[in-house]
């Protein structure tokens, strides 16, 4: 999957999440850049993002992730394209 693909789909998926239909992922965003991206939400982001795409992250991965960017770079490596 194109990196474009994917940040389309994680761009719905995070709307949702985070409650947000103006939200515009970026590589460099992170979680200080949204109001409603807290511990919480960053478990239900993740898992969702795992059952969208149909793949699984482990924890030592998700604690790694420092912005979208990286989010996408995990999900291609996931998904091997």
């Amino acid at each position: 999957m194109k990196r474009d693909e994917i940040l389309s789909k994680l761009t719905i998926i995070m709307r949702d999440v985070f409650d947000d239909d103006s939200l515009q992922p970026t590589d460099g965003m992170t979680s200080e850049d949204v109001a409603e991206w807290d511990s919480t939400n960053h478990v239900r982001l993740m898992v969702t993002i795992e059952g969208e795409f149909g793949i699984r992250f482990e924890t030592d991965e998700i604690v790694a992730l420092e912005n979208v960017g990286q989010i996408i770079d995990l999900i291609q490596s996931k998904l091997g394209s």
